[in-house]
């Protein structure tokens, strides 16, 4: 059994992540608990907020108990806000906070970029236009190139997770660019977990979205390798050995 405990403010998408535990297998669990989100609006100061250690801290003994082996903040903008230096701050305190290995989505939208080979990516993100402009250069920062950033100018979190399949689909679209090697969703208020594999037929290239990006980060700080083509290419870049037994879950269809 392994044992993500994830970190969310809110409750805008939170039914994402059981969504994503059922797809790989009943030997992965990903406990999830809420912090305090506050005033529920994309602004730096807010995000910051969100984002504080004594916001974040309020959860991890709770995520202890329920026997993590890591956790990830599952927030983008509470961690990106902080910039490249004070994301991987925001880690490592909560890392000593929890006696674990910790990171955030923002963090892990740099390494799932990493495990699918893009080097150049576009933004396609649900924040007003000055918000996901941080997060492109926060990615900057990491070393990679961001060709195209679009923002739609949404404010709350709250408006963000009402979004259905259609307006998901049109925001990748929007924001996809022809030089770019994948197309970033950056926000864990965005329902994705069901539309991964269709976005990335629809645009021809890998999609990375932050709950999903999530998970995979907290499994990449365990080791642990999951083969599940219906969450996209970021969980089918590496094939398991032959022979090798791998656990797969159902796919969830809506």
């Amino acid at each position: 059994m392994t044992t993500i405990g994830l970190l969310y403010p809110g409750h805008s998408a939170e039914d994402d992540f059981p969504r994503i535990e059922i797809t790989l297998g009943s030997d992965i669990r990903l406990p999830l608990f809420h912090t305090e989100a506050g005033v529920d609006v994309h602004r730096v100061g807010t995000l910051r907020e969100i984002g504080a250690a004594e916001r974040l801290a309020a959860g991890v003994e709770d995520l202890r108990l329920a026997g993590a082996e890591a956790l990830v903040w599952a927030c983008t903008g509470g961690s990106f806000v902080y910039g490249w230096e004070g994301a991987h701050e925001q880690a490592a305190t909560l890392a000593r906070a929890a006696g674990l290995p910790a990171s955030s989505t923002s963090l892990a939208f740099v390494h799932a970029a990493g495990e699918v080979g893009a080097a150049r990516v576009a933004v396609a993100a649900a924040y007003p236009e000055d918000i996901a402009l941080l997060f492109t250069r926060f990615l900057e920062a990491a070393g990679i190139e961001v060709v195209a950033t679009r923002g739609s100018g949404i404010i709350t979190a709250a408006e963000v997770g009402a979004w259905d399949e259609r307006l998901v689909k049109e925001l990748a679209v929007a924001g996809d660019h022809p030089d770019a090697d994948a197309v970033l969703l950056p926000h864990t208020a965005l329902h994705t977990a069901a539309y991964v594999r269709e976005l990335e037929r629809l645009l021809g290239k890998p999609v990375l979205t932050a709950n999903q990006v999530t998970v995979w980060e907290g499994l990449r700080l365990v080791d642990r390798r999951v083969y599940e083509p219906g969450l996209g290419a970021l969980f089918a870049t590496r094939q398991p050995p032959p022979g090798a037994v791998e656990p797969r879950g159902i796919e969830v269809r809506e």
